[in-house]
Order: structure tokens, then C-alpha cells, then sequence
């Protein structure tokens, strides 16, 4: 089972260049537990990037470049599908 609907979707997001940006995403119920990722201008994020780290649904950014700027949408997935949040806007200034 996957719900619908997101009990927390990100929302957008202004910080300037250098902040900490935490972008937060409770994803909706489902059975087994949904897991979150993350998806920037519609690719994966990776948290390989050692200023990313994702976490119990958010995704923290260390300290913000004005390249991590862009579109974030919150991805929760289980064995019966995914689902994407609305979008959020990350600005950076």
C-alpha cells in the first residue's frame, strides 16, 4: 500500500549562498514503511556529494552553492511504486 498523499511535502525555500538549506518531507503512510529520496531539476540526488545528506526524509545542505539552486521534489518509494511530491524551489541569493 502507498497512499497519496504526503503528510509533509517540502516547501520552498529561500537561503543565501553559504546557509545551511534543510528542505523536509514526511512521505506518505504506507505498508511496508516508504523510503525517501530526492530528485533536483528531475535527476536523482546523490548523497555521494559530502554537503548532502538525506535523512529520515530531509535533505540538508551543508552549506549552500549557488548551483544548488533548482526544483527538489521528495520521492517516496516501497515495493508497490513511488510517488513524487509536489515540487519545492530551493533559491539561493
Amino acid at each position: 500500500v502507498l497512499r497519496d498523499d504526503f503528510r509533509q511535502p517540502p516547501g520552498d525555500l529561500v537561503v543565501a549562498a553559504g546557509e545551511p538549506a534543510v528542505l523536509e518531507c514526511v512521505p506518505p503512510r504506507g505498508h511496508p514503511e516508504p523510503s525517501v529520496s530526492w530528485k533536483k531539476n528531475g535527476v536523482r540526488v546523490s548523497d555521494k556529494d559530502e554537503r548532502l545528506t538525506i535523512r529520515g526524509g530531509k535533505l540538508m545542505v551543508a552549506s549552500t552553492h549557488k548551483s544548488d539552486a533548482g526544483v527538489y521534489v521528495c520521492v517516496a518509494t516501497n515495493v508497490v511504486g513511488e510517488k513524487d511530491s509536489e515540487p519545492a524551489e530551493l533559491v539561493v541569493f
